[in-house]
């Protein structure tokens, strides 16, 4: 599914983040780099929002990288084993917003944390970055590992940051998940279709028809000595601005949008 504002239900999010996403879509904030975070349970949304943040950034003509960010580390880790990390860093200034996706889940060891905070320190007040995250900012020392990096990490990125608070939101997945569940357990509801007396006698009438032989029937019944009994057997069945053209290669293989 594409993560842009068409797909992203809004009516979930508060007026306070409507609002800020709102004006986030005029990539003014670029100006002034200025950082994005959301940050919030996983399943609420953090994800989506950046995304199609990120793509209304490309539509006005900005150079956007959306990443893992563990698969910038790993990218980082092996340029400073190489000793090419300045080059690697001189190719990633070129992007206008880098979109760290899931800096909680990352858990690095030293050298990982080093090119991390690196990459962070390069790009403050220079260049943007947009990073979602399922820590609040008194457990990113589980990040950083040491507490005097962590501080001077959070100090940076905070400094100019539009703070997506989604902590109150509720998961999207587990509300699917709920309504799927509910709907499967459900009893089906019985036919509300009525008979009315007309159609009742009708029935009657068409029934004592159908069971009173006639004389050509009693004769042949006569003559057969093999009683037959039909079996009948029924089978029921119960069973904001995007362009299509143009979205589906904003995003590519290797995370670029």
């Amino acid at each position: 599914m594409e993560k842009t504002f068409r797909t992203l239900s809004l009516s979930r999010l508060t007026p306070a983040l409507q609002l800020q996403l709102e004006r986030l879509k005029s990539a003014s904030f670029l100006e002034s780099a200025t950082n994005v975070l959301a940050i919030g349970k996983p399943g609420v949304g953090k994800s989506h929002c950046l995304a199609a943040v990120g793509y209304e950034l490309v539509y006005a003509g900005h150079p956007v990288l959306w990443t893992p960010t563990s698969t910038l580390v790993q990218r980082l880790l092996a340029a400073k084993r190489d000793l090419r990390l300045p080059q690697e860093l001189a190719k990633l200034d070129k992007f206008a917003c880098v979109i760290l996706d899931d800096i909680g889940y990352v858990q690095q060891n030293r050298d990982e944390m080093e090119v991390l905070f690196t990459f962070l320190a390069e790009r403050y007040e220079r260049k943007s970055v947009m990073i979602t995250t399922n820590l609040v900012f008194s457990e990113w020392e589980r990040i950083f590992k040491d507490p005097m990096t962590t501080m001077a990490a959070i100090d940076r990125l905070v400094h100019h940051s539009v703070i997506l608070d989604m902590m109150s939101v509720e998961s999207y997945r587990a509300e699917a998940a709920s309504q799927q569940h509910l709907s499967s357990t459900r009893p089906k509801k019985p036919s509300s279709k009525r008979t009315t007396p007309h159609e009742a006698v009708l029935s009657l009438q068409n029934l004592d028809a159908s069971c009173t032989p006639t004389q050509d029937e009693l004769g042949a019944a006569a003559n057969e000595q093999v009683l037959t009994s039909p079996f009948v057997a029924e089978r029921t069945s119960g069973n904001p601005r995007i362009d299509d053209t143009k979205s589906a290669s904003l995003i590519a293989t290797d995370g670029t949008i």
